[in-house]
């Protein structure tokens, strides 16, 4: 089965997509779209499993409790640079950044980003964006994968002489990190089940 690309779409603007442009996208442009290197990439459909974590990590009780002047988002775009779009699953910014209108984050305003794997975002969010949000400066990154039906979250820290994420910890059952705040977060998904 195959299915036509809308006209805006393909072939694309000439020179590639620039990440101005994802706010001027038709509105039947799908929901979630990044930009990598000057490429629309369409998100796939989310797991439940891809929820519940998102939702553990954004709830004020059991999920990341950052201080008054840090805010914790969920699936906005970080603009990293004119081709670069991504979008992290869920994003801890200054709350001086979340305005009503903002549809993307500078670097310079984030402080975490977390991406959690799916099959088809597997090498992207282990290596395409580690790489540009290191290069962005961003502090720190978490990557939470599936394994044996639970969560394994994989922190790293910049390091900033060299631009790169150094791991900092593998965590299953539970988060216990600091990011500039202590971070203490039972994994258990049931928390959080519907």
């Amino acid at each position: 089965m195959t299915t036509a690309l809308p006209e805006w779409f393909w072939p694309g603007p000439p020179g590639g997509w620039t990440a101005d442009m994802l706010d001027r996208l038709p509105p039947d442009a799908p929901k979630h779209v990044e930009l990598i290197d000057g490429s629309l990439v369409m998100m796939s459909p989310q797991t439940y499993y891809h929820m519940l974590v998102i939702d553990l990590l954004r709830d004020r009780q059991l999920g990341i409790r950052p201080p008054a002047h840090l805010a914790v988002a969920r699936e906005m775009t970080v603009t990293l640079g004119m081709r670069q779009r991504p979008e992290p699953d869920v994003l801890v910014v200054n709350r001086s950044a979340v305005l009503s209108n903002v549809t993307s984050f500078k670097p310079e305003d984030v402080h975490l980003v977390v991406e959690v794997v799916s099959d088809e975002s597997r090498d992207r969010d282990r290596q395409t964006k580690p790489i540009k949000y290191s290069n962005a400066g961003i502090k720190y990154f978490w990557r939470i994968e599936l394994e044996d039906d639970r969560p394994v979250v994989y922190t790293f820290e910049l390091e900033p002489a060299v631009k790169a994420y150094v791991p900092t910890g593998i965590h299953r059952d539970k988060l216990h990190t600091n990011i500039g705040f202590d971070v203490d977060i039972d994994l258990d998904l049931d928390q959080v089940r519907g």
